[in-house]
């Protein structure tokens, strides 16, 4: 291969981001495969799900703790308050979504967590008034149709349960705007340091009654979602490093129809009726439409 020659330039490219669209679908699926863990271990054991956000936080510390003695440095503190935001509603958004997927199903849950597009073009048409695009609006609209169709197909009630799964989009997409304000002052490194370390710190003191000595059996569900987790987000990070933000967004968007086509396979969950899979689908389609107008 010459690394000069215009064709192997291209092969090499085209290769890059075949690794890269690869590591962010791989990631859309071990974040899918985690709360599946959820599911399984309600079979056979009694786990809060606080404790599974708990031990995601804390393995995602450890792991972070560990790049940054590879890498030889420290996490470099400029805006607390920023980070606190984003742990805070990150924090948020995760225990909301495990709520989801314990007390719903694991299709509703992963669905309704990806909404957080749909908010964050609520937010921005709100706060930014160069962000207030009328295409973005009527994909807010054709988004809450499709809500509205996998939370209430053929009812005109609500279960309160499934407002778990509402309020993790919610939450996710201030947690991202935290984000964002905060890799203006600080790298991945810092950010994900004071997210796991202050998240396992936040969550422990709200639920530390949920948090006990496991024994065999569930440390290795408490293990295995948080591996997966922690997993999906490098991946994720990963991924975005060889795609562009929309490719990386349309990919990530694949877990609302993995959730939809897998849970009566991987959860035993009830498939989704038709108002269920056109509510997945256009779900879908507003957040493509979405992330490819940003």
């Amino acid at each position: 291969m010459n690394p000069h020659s215009p064709y192997d330039r291209r092969q090499a490219s085209r290769a890059v981001q075949l690794l890269g669209s690869l590591s962010v679908f791989a990631s859309a699926f071990c974040f899918y495969l985690a709360t599946a863990v959820i599911r399984w271990a309600q079979a056979e054991t009694v786990i809060d799900p606080a404790y599974f956000v708990f031990a995601r936080f804390l393995v995602g510390f450890f792991v972070i703790c560990a790049v940054l003695a590879v890498q030889r440095k420290g996490p470099r503190l400029r805006r607390l308050d920023l980070l606190v935001g984003r742990t805070v509603f990150n924090c948020l958004a995760v225990y909301c979504f495990f709520q989801a997927v314990a007390q719903t199903s694991l299709a509703e849950g992963n669905i309704l967590n990806m909404t957080y597009p749909v908010f964050l073009a609520i937010f921005s048409w709100i706060l930014l008034r160069d962000q207030r695009d009328p295409l973005a609006a009527a994909m807010v609209v054709v988004a809450f149709v499709g809500i509205w169709l996998i939370l209430s197909p053929g009812r005109v009630s609500l279960q309160i349960e499934s407002l778990w799964g509402l309020a993790s989009g919610i939450s996710a997409a201030v947690a991202i705007i935290y984000l964002n304000m905060a890799r203006m002052y600080h790298d991945s490194e810092t950010i994900l340091f004071y997210m796991f370390g202050l998240g396992t710190v936040i969550i422990y003191a709200m639920f530390f009654r949920e948090i006990f000595v496991p024994n065999a059996q569930e440390l290795y569900y408490l293990a295995l979602c948080a591996v997966l987790g922690v997993g999906g987000q490098y991946l994720l990070t990963l991924g975005f490093r060889f795609v562009t933000a929309v490719e990386g967004g349309v990919i990530s968007s694949t877990r609302i129809l993995l959730a939809a086509l897998l849970g009566p396979v991987v959860a035993a969950d009830p498939a989704l009726s038709l108002g269920g899979w056109m509510g997945a689908l256009l779900i879908f389609t507003a957040n493509v439409v979405l992330v490819a107008r940003k």
